[in-house]
């Protein structure tokens, strides 16, 4: 090393002169350390909550597609039935001069009774149970951004904390040591965690606008 302290009074420590192995290393010790935080418990428990609430979206759009197949297979199976039992009825009358035979408007009717009902069940994941599964997805969402960004925080402050300990000797030699610490791994952490931040503020302004937008409706039909 050298370097003439009179010239140059602002000196530069680093682990090695190759920047681009030094980058690299940066970035390995930056993916562990991420790798450490996101296997914290509260972040764990915080993923697994978002999974299942994506997972009860999930399986409701998956039900109001099935749901809309069937109520279309209804439609279709009812207008067929509904034209076979008018000519069932007018053949009976026809053959027998009698009463009319209404024996297929059972099943007309069954069919019916499950296409409204279909009807219903879609109107109501569409109308509410959707809408009301997507908000609580994207708060989950939020919530686990949030835990994984104090999670590398920690991290990043643990990471500053040994390091300044590290340096005691040399502040004791010098008396004033100032460190950049985000030229290091705990200030790469530490931008990480401020866009996980920013990410789950984003998408809790999505929910805030989702809910509203949910909340109007019921309103405007009069339902509280």
């Amino acid at each position: 090393m050298s370097f003439d302290i009179a010239v140059t009074p602002t000196l530069q420590a680093v682990a090695t002169p190759d920047e681009e192995l030094l980058a690299q290393t940066l970035q390995a010790r930056v993916r562990q350390a991420i790798a450490s935080a996101e296997q914290q418990r509260e972040v764990i428990d915080a993923v697994e909550v978002q999974q299942a609430a994506e997972q009860r979206a999930a399986r409701l759009r998956k039900a109001e597609r099935s749901l809309s197949r069937y109520s279309q297979e209804t439609r279709e199976q009812t207008a067929e039935a509904a034209g076979a039992a008018m000519d069932a009825i007018i053949e009976s009358v026809a053959a027998t001069n009698d009463r009319p035979d209404f024996k297929k408007l059972q099943a007309l009717s069954v069919l019916e009774n499950h296409g409204k009902y279909a009807g219903r069940a879609i109107e109501r994941v569409v109308e509410h149970l959707l809408p009301m599964a997507e908000i609580a997805s994207l708060r989950a969402e939020a919530f686990a951004l949030m835990s994984r960004a104090r999670a590398v925080e920690a991290v990043a402050q643990d990471r500053a904390e040994k390091v300044l300990g590290q340096m005691r000797d040399a502040v004791t030699e010098e008396m004033v040591l100032p460190v950049d610490m985000s030229k290091g791994v705990s200030g790469a952490l530490l931008t990480h965690a401020a866009g996980l931040k920013r990410r789950a503020v984003k998408i809790s302004e999505s929910a805030d606008r989702l809910e509203r937008s949910y909340s109007d409706r019921l309103r405007l039909a009069g339902v509280r």
